[in-house]
């Protein structure tokens, strides 16, 4: 927090020294206009050791009158106004935002004030400037707000907007960089039902946050059970990195009338793909028991056949793990000596 109070404070001189916000800003992102925010409004007896407050510097006192009165504001004193300490000046402000996008992440920031009436005109001017173009790249910014007190209104605000849009502007928004972006995107995605389940199916696997994972899984599951689109599904969800997005890949090759595949997955490395590749197995009448002891008795083991045997055997299969406690693969090693303790028959 201090290392952002000293960067926004920095930030805010360059502004009032007349250095164009582009300049002065990455405004992409949405922690530096936090940082700017945070910076603009420090005192000298809270500002970082090194870092004068902007309303110090040479001409501030001028500066300060300017944004008071009529005159005229560059983009650079405007962006100060919005984060001015006086709540009249920012709410004057907001009145000569137009035709300044770049400040409307300020704008989505005015929008939580605890001030009643700049609250209410930064939502005037955040729903006159808020359309297709302008939607996507500020929901970044009214995410990271959105969980603040008083923020609910422009993640509304963004939802009606995105929901009129083009689909191209959702699913734009699935492939951004953000977290909190992609998982907002998918979720809506979902709810309008603008992704088939094979490009639900291709997200859960290809995506590397784990909320997207889960909600693209579970849709995937859903859309194909519904439509019956089972071959759309499965093979990008066994191909997946992620455990999870793996086993959901296996239980839908049950309804897909594809369980001869869920033998492949018995020897997985990850507990709970192996827990139901079995379940799938075994409804089909298969058990899964000496599949594990014929693998285990091969030269070279799976490790994860070792960990499964003692997953699925009794304590008469430790003697079968005990010869691989010394063989000469680490992973066999592991899973042998984690197989006995799940047995309960290790010898200290």
């Amino acid at each position: 927090m201090r290392a952002d109070i000293r960067r926004g404070a920095a930030a805010a001189v360059r502004l009032a020294q007349g250095e164009p916000v582009r300049d002065v800003l990455d405004v992409s992102d949405p922690r530096a206009w936090l940082g700017l925010d945070t910076g603009a409004r420090v005192d000298e007896f809270r500002c970082p050791p090194g870092v004068v407050p902007w309303d110090r510097i040479a001409g501030a006192r001028e500066l300060t009158a300017v944004l008071r009165g009529p005159g005229p504001l560059t983009e650079s004193r405007l962006a100060l106004a919005l984060c001015h300490r006086d709540g009249r000046i920012r709410q004057a402000a907001l009145d000569r935002v137009g035709g300044h996008p770049v400040l409307l992440p300020l704008v989505v920031l005015r929008c939580a004030e605890w001030a009643p009436p700049v609250r209410d005109r930064a939502r005037q001017r955040l729903a006159e400037g808020l359309h297709a173009v302008t939607a996507a790249s500020l929901a970044p910014m009214i995410l990271l707000v959105g969980c603040r007190d008083r923020a609910d209104f422009a993640v509304r605000l963004l939802d009606e907007t995105l929901r009129r849009a083009p689909r191209e502007r959702i699913v734009a928004l699935c492939s951004g960089a953000d977290p909190a972006v992609r998982r907002y995107a998918y979720r809506l995605a979902v709810e309008d039902g603008l992704l088939s389940p094979a490009e639900l199916a291709r997200a859960a696997a290809q995506d590397s946050d784990a909320v997207v994972q889960t909600v693209c899984a579970d849709a995937a599951l859903a859309a194909a059970a519904k439509g019956g689109a089972y071959d759309e599904v499965f093979e990008p969800l066994l191909g997946a990195r992620s455990p999870r997005v793996r086993s959901a890949g296996v239980t839908v090759l049950r309804p897909a009338g594809r369980t001869e595949l869920a033998v492949g997955f018995l020897a997985d490395r990850a507990p709970v793909v192996r827990a139901c590749a079995r379940y799938v197995v075994r409804r089909d009448g298969v058990d899964p028991l000496p599949l594990y002891r014929a693998w285990c008795a091969t030269p070279e083991p799976v490790p994860g056949a070792v960990i499964g045997l003692a997953e699925c055997g009794g304590r008469a299969d430790a003697e079968l793990l005990w010869t691989l406690v010394g063989h000469p693969t680490g992973g066999v090693r592991a899973r042998a000596v984690a197989g006995l303790r799940v047995l309960d028959a290790a010898d200290v």
